[in-house]
């Protein structure tokens, strides 16, 4: 079809279809104009707008009934004319805009819309929504006067009936979005800019629609949820957009106090106007925050996330524009925005934080004391009611409520002060963190966990710098939550308080809940700990700057204050043991001379000699020691190279927990020690302790001489020298002469402590010069058997050769009967006697002088000699094991290790025989060991005074063992036969035994092959015939035969006698199994 450009060619081609339209109302009609109007351009047809709706007014406007579908494709074309043309006149649009609504009105007397079809409905809907986009320039605003507002108000009430009772959801949102286009809110940018005053004219109309629009709007977002998500999010939308047009603080503060006079034809449309005044502002402002709060409540927890993100919009832009005139809703409100900030979706998130941030960069909270009000009474209920709901809720519940108060806290940022200023918020605040913050101390093995001395003296540093890093702070069990983000909030919350707020109030107020009571202790210094970390802007997330920048001194200042509370004699040395030596030690200091100041330290840290220590007691007491251990570490970072200053005061306090029994304490203290070597630039702890060696050594030398401090001063040098290197030997080799000196004085009552520093001396000069030592003898050794061997095997047997070995063994056998008169000196060869090596012991020592470490070894082995036979228990077995080490360094310096071997022996051997078996147990471990650095210089006071009771000794509990149960694993005589068993063979072969002991050793062995022997002790046993093959490879083969001979054996000639051996043709018995796996281990050897 041709198009009509021009007006005159349009009116031939329209007018004959309008005047048809005219003279009959019919679809048809409407149809036919409908399609002529495809073919008219729309300048032509703007030319040509009014005489084309008339006959389609026309039509809407003939009295009597009429059909729907008539009324809707008239509707349809109309709303077809008004897109392609702009409507310029006002009449014509108050006339249409009265015309299209009169189509929705209801019957006379109802109050709901007219029941007619969805589809007109909707026609008559998109109608209106696009003649107000049609309206041109100013004439829009023509239907914005008071003189149109019962115009108006009938639409927005047709308008909001369709919007609540409407089940279709298209219905809804298209009538919820023709509402926003005629409040002025729409979304679209085709509309005019309104001026100051229009926007004020404009507002003062909408506020007589408000009531109803507002309390429709929270029917249709409170509604049921089938109704779907997109009906809400533009109830919302349209909500906010009406509210912060007519409640804007902007407007709000033009209107004038009284209500001006109109006159008095316009007296009747004056009623129907609000005067927008502060009575009224106010008593609206109630009204909304009811509707607001249960809006907020419901919209919260929507299911689908884009009515959540609405929500974020409402609060963002009634925030921005009604900060003042609805300060009492922003209860809700901020309330909705701060706990929507962990939303399940990333959107709603990601927006919640620009919202919240803008809030902050923008000082509305800073700049609005009201809502500052607002905000702080809101954290003051929040904290009132957070140790029910930390009790009550589940995780995902606590989560919420603490990201709502750490919201509350970032928000008020700067003016958090008036918060902290006031006493009972204070109070509240601080007494909510010390309740939630509170520890589950019923686990028993924080306090069964203990740290041996072993097991970290062979470790190197720098290993132990490396691992200590990566688990740096110790897992803490709360007793109100579990989860790891609930901690975090918390941490945040002190942080962000430290941030904001006066840190000497808040130092002072929790330092004083800190000496209060032994209930809020540990909280407390975990609250004060978070405080400086934020003061100091260490991992704090925050919504603006503070307004002044925190002073290097202040914080310094109040690092030290908590730190001489901290390492205070009462809140540092807690019972967090039952040994009776710890306690004993704790004690001392606690009633030493030392003592803290009165009040400072509760019943439950310092328990009188009659009350018992409980685990909950001790437990407490661990985590305590540990939290400000953290602390520590927490102020050398933030003071970075300025804790060098604090070193003096700090670092003997912490090397003393490092080198404490429980391993919880230890481990923590050494993650303290790796704060303070970075924070104060030291690369390694070693370095932190050489460098800071001078102070310490004397702080060990002064408090080695106070009785109360001995027990700690050793824990430090066990610290020192676990984790330093030879360099600091001569540093503290003064301390340790101190120490000898000391122990010569006082044995009886000093002799456990100052064996633990023994201890870790020796430990630390077998890990400084033990292992080079050893490994060169042992290479030395390696390298005379290798010669030896390659010079027998490139050598060829002779005839001569084989004559002799027979004469020497007959020779041997009648010496061994005693049929010859020079079998002494020939024993005497064998056994070279202690007289004959002492002077040359004493000549060589005055030739070559000890190294000072082993010199220091022999001083020390000197002293366990004396207390070997020391009536407590406790002490002989750490004299054996210090014994032990000092054999140990001394190896290499064998003129001087076998003299004190000699010495030792008789005390040695009392140990091994008639002592308790923890003692006879570690006793044979230190002949172990004697005998692999001795040599044969023991063979035989081992064989006269040890082994006959030894072999006594396992054949006497062999049948105990063979006939008990698994139980029989875990007893203290099952590991002391193990242990024997274990070291027997190594013992025969070291110490080169003779062939009459190596038989004993056998016979008392033999047994233990048995298949009724626990599997432990038998492959033990085994061991020992595998030392024994060694030694004596043919006595062990006969041996092993006369129990189970596998083979049958020919003479070569028939003038030999056939073999005979006592295993030959036996049946199967408990030792065959084992007896037939050594000697094909055996067979393997040739």
């Amino acid at each position: 079809m041709a198009v009509f450009d021009t007006p005159q060619e349009a009116f031939g081609a329209l007018r004959p279809v309008c005047v048809q339209l005219t003279r009959a109302q019919t679809v048809e009609n409407v149809a036919r104009l409908q399609a002529h109007l495809a073919a008219v351009s729309a300048s032509a047809l703007q030319e040509l707008q009014e005489y084309v709706l008339f006959p389609l007014r026309f039509a809407l406007k003939v009295p009597g009934p009429k059909q729907e579908r008539l009324v809707q494709s008239v509707v349809q074309c109309v709303s077809s004319v008004l897109a392609a043309t702009c409507v310029k006149k006002q009449e014509l649009l108050q006339e249409l805009f009265s015309e299209l609504c009169t189509c929705l009105s209801p019957p006379s007397g109802s109050g709901r819309p007219a029941p007619l079809s969805e589809e007109l409905k909707l026609a008559v809907i998109q109608a209106l929504h696009t003649l107000m986009h049609s309206a041109y320039g100013d004439v829009i605003l023509s239907l914005y006067q008071p003189s149109t507002l019962p115009l108006l108000g009938f639409a927005v009430s047709l308008l909001l009936g369709l919007a609540e009772h409407e089940k279709a959801k298209q219905i809804k949102i298209s009538a919820l979005k023709c509402l926003q286009v005629l409040v002025l809110q729409c979304d679209c940018q085709e509309h005019r800019h309104l001026d100051e005053d229009e926007t004020q004219q404009c507002g003062d109309l909408f506020a007589s629609f408000l009531p109803g629009i507002s309390i429709t709007l929270s029917r249709v977002i409170t509604g049921d949820i089938k109704q779907g998500h997109k009906p809400t999010v533009s109830a919302i939308r349209l909500f906010y957009l009406i509210v912060g047009s007519v409640m804007a603080d902007a407007q709000l503060a033009r209107i004038p106090k009284n209500k001006e006079k109109l006159p008095a034809e316009q007296s009747r449309i004056s009623e129907l106007t609000v005067h927008r005044g502060p009575d009224w502002s106010k008593s609206t402002a109630e009204k909304l925050s009811l509707l607001l709060h249960k809006m907020v409540e419901f919209s919260s927890v929507h299911p689908h996330w884009k009515v959540r993100l609405e929500l974020v919009e409402l609060v963002h832009h009634l925030l921005r524009n009604c900060s003042q005139s609805l300060v009492d809703s922003f209860s809700h409100l901020l309330k909705a925005l701060v706990g929507l900030v962990n939303d399940e979706n990333s959107e709603v998130q990601s927006r919640c934080n620009e919202v919240l941030q803008g809030i902050a960069e923008q000082r509305i909270v800073a700049q609005n004391r009201a809502l500052a009000d607002v905000l702080s009474e809101n954290l003051h209920s929040l904290a009132t009611a957070l140790p029910r709901l930390m009790n009550s809720q589940d995780d995902t519940g606590k989560v919420s409520t603490l990201s709502l108060f750490l919201g509350y806290l970032k928000l008020l940022g700067p003016k958090i002060n008036i918060v902290l200023n006031s006493t009972s918020h204070l109070h509240r605040l601080s007494k909510a963190l010390m309740q939630v913050l509170e520890l589950d101390v019923t686990d028993v093995k924080i306090v069964e966990d203990r740290r041996w001395g072993c097991e970290s003296a062979c470790r190197p540093s720098g290993s132990l710098q490396h691992g200590v890093q990566k688990g740096r702070r110790q897992k803490k069990y709360f007793r109100f939550f579990t989860e790891e983000k609930v901690l975090q909030l918390l941490q945040q919350v002190c942080r962000v308080l430290g941030y904001y707020g006066n840190l000497y109030l808040l130092v002072d107020h929790f330092m004083g809940l800190y000496g209060e009571s032994g209930m809020y202790r540990k909280q407390a210094a975990m609250v004060l700990n978070e405080l400086i970390a934020g003061a100091a802007g260490v991992g704090v997330d925050v919504l603006q700057e503070r307004e002044v920048s925190l002073n290097t001194d202040d914080l310094k200042g109040s690092i030290t204050s908590i730190l001489d509370e901290y390492t205070d004699q009462a809140n540092w040395y807690l019972i967090t043991s039952i040994d009776t030596e710890e306690i004993s030690h704790e004690r001392s200091v606690q009633h030493s001379g030392l003592t803290p100041r009165p009040g400072a330290c509760s019943s439950i840290l310092l328990p009188s000699p009659e009350l018992h220590v409980t685990t909950r007691t001790m437990n407490s007491n661990i985590w305590q020691i540990c939290i400000q251990l953290e602390g520590v570490g927490c102020f050398a970072a933030v003071l970075g190279k300025e804790f060098r200053l604090l070193l003096l005061s700090a670092l003997y306090p912490v090397l003393e927990k490092a080198g404490d029994k429980t391993l919880l304490i230890s481990e923590t203290a050494l993650g303290t020690l790796v704060d303070i070597c970075e924070a104060c630039s030291y690369d390694s702890l070693q370095r932190l302790i050489n460098e800071n060696s001078d102070y310490l050594v004397n702080g060990i030398s002064l408090n080695l001489r106070q009785l109360a401090h001995q027990a700690h001063a050793s824990q430090v040098l066990d610290t020192m020298l676990r984790h330093s290197d030879a360099s600091l030997l001569p540093l503290v080799e003064d301390v340790i002469q101190d120490v000898l000196s000391t122990l010569d004085q006082s044995y009886n009552n000093q002799a456990s402590t100052f064996l633990r520093v023994l201890h870790s001396v020796m430990a630390a000069l077998v890990q400084w010069f033990g292992s080079s030592c050893g490994e060169k003898h042992r290479q030395r050794q390696a390298a005379e058997w290798q010669s030896r061997t390659l010079s027998q095997g490139q050598q060829m047997v002779t005839r001569q050769e084989v004559e002799r070995f027979f004469l020497d063994y007959v020779r041997q056998k009648q010496i061994a009967e005693g049929n010859l008169p020079d079998a002494g000196d020939e024993e005497a060869d064998e056994i070279p006697p202690l007289a004959k090596l002492e002077p040359n012991d004493s000549a060589t020592e005055g030739e070559t002088s000890l190294p000072s470490h082993a010199q220091l070894a022999k001083d020390v082995m000197e002293r366990c000699i004396h207390l070997l036979s020391d009536g407590n228990l406790r002490v002989r077995l750490k004299v054996l094991d210090v014994l032990e080490l000092c054999v140990t360094v001394l190896h290499p310096h064998g003129n001087h290790l076998l003299p004190m071997a000699h010495r030792v022996w008789p005390a040695l051997v009392t140990r091994l025989i008639s002592d308790d078996p923890l003692a006879v147990l570690r006793a044979f471990k230190v002949l172990c060991t004697l005998a692999q650095k001795c040599g044969d210089f023991l063979r035989q006071r081992f064989s006269k005074d040890v082994l006959p009771k030894l072999t006594s000794s396992l054949l006497s509990q062999a049948p105990a063992s063979a006939r008990a149960g698994p139980v029989y694993n875990h007893t203290l005589a099952f590991k002391l036969q193990l242990a024997v068993l274990q070291g027997l063979g190594s013992l025969c072969e070291k110490l080169d035994m003779g062939e009459s002991d190596l038989n004993k050793v056998a016979d008392a062995c033999l047994i233990y092959l048995s298949a009724k022997q626990p599997m432990k002790l038998q492959e033990a046993a085994q061991s020992v015939f595998l030392h024994l093959m060694h030694v004596d490879p043919d006595s062990t083969w006969l041996l092993l035969n006369e129990v189970c001979c596998p083979h049958q054996y020919e003479p070569p000639h028939t003038s030999l006698r056939p073999v005979k051996l006592s295993g030959m043709g036996r049946q199967r018995n408990e030792f065959t199994d084992n007896v037939l796996l050594l000697l094909e281990r055996l067979q393997q050897r040739e």
